[in-house]
């Protein structure tokens, strides 16, 4: 059984893939970023998720804003 310890939710389609980004509640109390993807690979739903920790999410969000800019050019 699993619990859903979710702050906050938001999903975005995009083909077979969904991304789901979620801030969620750890038992101790601490808060982390968890995104998920899902795709269908054949007849086959996969799914992968990365758990980003508080004490990175400042590092990571300007590693994603670099990213973003450098897509754009």
């Amino acid at each position: 059984m699993t619990t859903n310890n979710a702050v906050y939710s938001t999903m975005v389609r995009s083909g077979k893939t969904t991304y789901f980004v979620d801030v969620r509640e750890a038992k101790n109390g601490k808060k982390y970023l968890s995104i998920s993807e899902t795709r269908l690979d054949g007849e086959e739903r996969k799914r992968t998720t990365l758990r980003v920790f508080s004490e990175s999410v400042e590092p990571f969000k300007q590693a994603i804003e670099e990213a973003v800019a450098a897509v754009g050019q």
